[in-house]
């Protein structure tokens, strides 16, 4: 089977530091241990190396970028390279973004199957008109295949994963404060979490803002900054990724407190639909608290493997962080189950064999 997977931005230096790039990247790569997977994005120059599990990655030369935005670049090589791949299977992601929709467009008029991952990406026309552009929606929770609205008959919850290996517990390194990776943006409630911050507690905050070009979204990283005076935060800004295993396993609780409605009483339609930094802390075997939003009750076993608490609700959040930090006993219990719910469900390996399955049924199924 040859795989050809459509990914808008790359993952790291040379693209972004998100979800939405690390898991097309982390899929691809557990794919080609089994099968010829190749993944394609774009920059400002072509390139193609090969990376670790033999994966190749080529980098097509984008030429313009649709408003300005990251996950619309343009790319005239684009329909040339999937027309001479000769894929059995095109699998994009972000759904709205300009290459899914090349891609899948030109994918279609050769009578290649079609698979698509949505990670959240919002705007953009064609909303009646994709679902005909897709023979699987591979989703990464029941949530994002409810907000997707895709025909259950060709939707498949696919989930997301983390490595066991690289987010290994290590019992040398002693656990210290709690933990929130992510962006520094309104919609991820990190003012929530400064606010229920137990007495003594130690804090370190990774990720940059947002680009809210209007306040008061603006704003928000120096709110953040006024809410951590007189506290024991620590802004790491965004770290490199090899950093990022160890900040998991040397935290007492990773945070994640997104809300439905922001600081600012604006309203967040969609919410996390995963949540890698849950699944990678998990695999530390780091507990995690949880707002009970989006995807995110699909992961955290609630009483088991961290905490779920009303978005939003600083008494809550409060609570149980002083809950966990204060029982060394419960911490560890916690995160010994979230491990093994990583294991169990969780890893790349699993994605990949989930997402085979889905591309053996369309395979065997007729062209529409």
């Amino acid at each position: 089977m040859r795989v050809i997977h459509v990914a808008p931005t790359p993952f790291g230096g040379a693209g972004l530091f998100g979800g939405g790039e690390r898991y097309p990247l982390e899929l691809a790569r557990a794919l080609a241990r089994q099968v010829d997977c190749e993944l394609v994005t774009f920059g400002r120059s072509a390139r193609a190396e090969t990376g670790s599990a033999g994966l190749r990655i080529r980098t097509l030369r984008a030429v313009a970028w649709q408003g300005g935005h990251p996950a619309h670049p343009f790319s005239p090589a684009l329909a040339g390279f999937i027309t001479r791949a000769r894929a059995d299977v095109v699998h994009t992601h972000h759904m709205r973004s300009l290459p899914s929709r090349m891609a899948a467009l030109v994918a279609r008029a050769r009578r290649t199957r079609t698979a698509v991952t949505d990670h959240g990406l919002q705007g953009g026309s064609w909303r009646g008109l994709l679902p005909g552009l897709f023979d699987r929606f591979l989703t990464v929770s029941a949530y994002s295949a409810r907000e997707l609205d895709a025909p259950p008959s060709r939707t498949r919850v696919i989930y997301g994963g983390a490595d066991p290996e690289r987010y290994a517990p290590d019992p040398r390194v002693p656990r210290l404060g709690v933990l929130f990776v992510g962006r520094l943006t309104p919609h991820k409630g990190v003012d929530r979490l400064l606010r229920a911050l137990p007495e003594g507690a130690s804090v370190r905050i990774v990720g940059s803002g947002g680009h809210d070009p209007l306040p008061p979204e603006r704003d928000y990283p120096k709110l953040l900054q006024q809410l951590a005076c007189g506290r024991d935060v620590h802004f790491a800004g965004p770290v490199a990724d090899s950093q990022l295993p160890l900040m998991y396993r040397s935290a007492q609780v990773l945070v994640l407190p997104s809300v439905d409605v922001t600081c600012y009483g604006k309203p967040i339609a969609v919410s996390e639909l995963l949540g890698l930094a849950v699944l990678e802390a998990m695999a530390s075997g780091t507990p995690v608290i949880a707002s009970r939003l989006g995807g995110l009750p699909e992961i955290v076993r609630d009483g088991e493997t961290g905490f779920l608490v009303p978005p939003g609700d600083v008494a809550a959040l409060r609570e149980r962080l002083q809950t966990l930090l204060g029982d060394p006993s419960l911490q560890r219990r916690l995160g010994q189950n979230a491990r093994q719910d990583v294991l169990d469900r969780f890893t790349w390996r699993k994605v990949a064999e989930r997402c085979l399955q889905a591309y053996s049924d369309v395979l065997h199924t007729q062209v529409r």
